[in-house]
């Protein structure tokens, strides 16, 4: 069994382990990716109406100057991916049936960064951006749909414990941002949140059927 390292190419093989396995149904259409720490801010039917009937993908692809962003490009991936090409982005994914199939297939992109992107190159958070960016731009939408908050700074965002829940923050990243979905402005961009601890747990069940609308 392989061990799967933080930043390392060995993380974006098991994603692509698991939209394989996934792909094994045919009735799955829609593929998300969650850690242990994501909750969802909508109750199942909302976030089910939201995924199915989206035009596009949410694969957050971005430009980034600095060593954490174009500093990470291998000039040993050109001419197949040139700088101009590499972007950055979030893990946490969703994506349609048709590019989790050309992601679990990929023999040209993947093995690049197999081969080249190691130690601080961190390709769980380049693979997928760059790889989306090239092949299918005009049907992702370039944003997650995982609320995450880097205000605090550090390799890693926030956690948030107990007391950190409250109906205030649950409505802020429910809704405290405006963005595109289906070529309307509305402000249900994300749909789920990270990174929530065990010990937020009873908080957020006390809030959940009020906020969230799920059943008590």
């Amino acid at each position: 069994m392989q061990k799967v390292q933080w930043g390392s190419v060995s993380m974006v093989e098991a994603e692509r382990r698991l939209l394989a396995n996934a792909l094994l149904d045919f009735s799955n259409q829609r593929f998300v990716l969650f850690s242990e720490s994501c909750i969802p801010l909508f109750n199942f039917s909302t976030i089910y109406s939201y995924l199915i009937n989206s035009s596009k993908n949410f694969v957050e692809s971005f430009d980034l100057p600095g060593p954490t962003g174009c500093g990470r490009y291998r000039h040993q991936m050109s001419p197949t991916i040139t700088i101009q090409q590499w972007k950055k982005g979030s893990q946490w994914f969703e994506m349609d049936r048709d590019i989790a199939m050309e992601v679990v297939s990929d023999t040209k992109y993947f093995p690049l960064f197999q081969k080249h992107c190691k130690s601080s190159c961190c390709a769980d958070e380049h693979y997928l951006p760059t790889f989306v960016s090239i092949r299918f731009s005009e049907r992702n939408s370039n944003r997650s749909l995982t609320w995450v908050d880097w205000s605090k700074g550090g390799i890693h965002p926030a956690k948030f414990v107990r007391t950190d829940v409250t109906i205030e923050v649950l409505e802020k990243m429910r809704s405290g941002r405006k963005c595109e979905y289906n070529g309307n402005i509305t402000n249900v961009c994300f749909l789920f949140a990270r990174k929530v601890t065990p010990t937020a747990l009873g908080r957020l069940m006390r809030f959940a059927p009020k906020v969230m609308q799920f059943n008590p």
